[in-house]
């Protein structure tokens, strides 16, 4: 399959799961009502039967992330993953306005044109924030929901609304630094080890797309994703949250807030694990996802 579409770095990955992923991405035009011109959209799908499982990705990240998840799921269920409006491999066309809005009618088109059933949606980081704005406004497409180490329930930092240049230019070139992104790694994980040169390249590829910068300042600047709990009692699926034990990125605290403002939820630890469970521990992280899958879920309506 080719990737050509793919910084050339990616040759210089090491890890298994990660060549694997890497030449399993695949890039397909989405007509969408954001711009006259389709939207290239960089994805994975592996596996089949079962009710499909859609993986969002969370801030700054890529399909690379469920590297080593993905290919447990897809062992037993049909699994997607997608690199979300602004962020991966995804085409950045400049016209586009890169908000939390914007990423949820991209991901509804991208939906509809591919999946066209309801998904089990999962959400990792602020891909569970866009997961929980999707099934808000599009619960007919989702018939489960999970959300691993999720952001969405707290509002996020404001600082970015504030962002101006050349301050943004500044912020942006800050985040590319190399020991800046090694930083944040080491935060994500409880076991340090894990933060390994592959690891690091799986985190940094997209930076080399064209527009990245200007995406991430535009995104910032709308403030990014909100929180949404005024809103989660509306949510009716049956809903799992992962959460490591260890999280040193948004806490643990959330995890039991959510956990209460979502009816129909189940909070499972994922321990000796960081902000990045289904890296650290993919393994225990599929388990208790196939495991949901299988709970009876009742039959929800919802007007279309």
């Amino acid at each position: 399959m080719s990737t050509t579409f793919l910084p050339l770095e990616v040759n210089q990955l090491t890890e298994a799961a990660s060549i694997a992923v890497a030449q399993s991405i695949q890039q397909t035009s989405i007509n969408t009502t954001l711009s006259k011109q389709p939207i290239a959209t960089t994805y994975v799908r592996q596996g089949s039967g079962g009710t499909p499982i859609l993986l969002l990705h969370g801030f700054d990240s890529s399909v690379l992330e469920f590297r080593r998840l993905l290919p447990l799921l897809a062992a037993e269920n049909e699994t997607w993953a997608i690199d979300l409006l602004g962020f991966g491999f995804t085409q950045r066309l400049p016209e586009i306005p890169f908000s939390p809005a914007a990423i949820k009618t991209h991901l509804y088109h991208f939906w509809k044109t591919l999946i066209d059933q309801p998904v089990i949606l999962v959400g990792a980081s602020m891909g569970g924030a866009a997961a929980i704005d999707f099934t808000l406004d599009y619960p007919q497409a989702v018939k489960k929901l999970v959300l691993i180490g999720s952001a969405g329930y707290g509002a996020g930092p404001t600082l970015g609304k504030f962002l101006f240049w050349p301050l943004d230019d500044l912020a942006v070139k800050f985040l590319r630094r190399p020991q800046v992104r090694k930083s944040i790694s080491k935060n994500a994980y409880y076991d340090k080890s894990f933060v390994t040169s592959d690891s690091l390249l799986c985190a940094e590829l997209h930076l080399k797309e064209a527009n990245w910068n200007g995406a991430l300042k535009a995104f910032t600047k709308t403030g990014g994703y909100g929180s949404f709990k005024e809103k989660l009692s509306q949510i009716k699926q049956q809903t799992l949250i992962l959460w490591g034990e260890f999280d040193q990125i948004l806490g643990t605290t959330d995890a039991y807030r959510l956990k209460a403002a979502i009816a129909n939820s189940q909070l499972i630890w994922i321990s000796n694990s960081g902000h990045v469970p289904h890296l650290e521990r993919p393994q225990n992280t599929a388990h208790h996802l196939l495991e949901f899958r299988d709970k009876p879920s009742e039959l929800l309506i919802f007007n279309s």
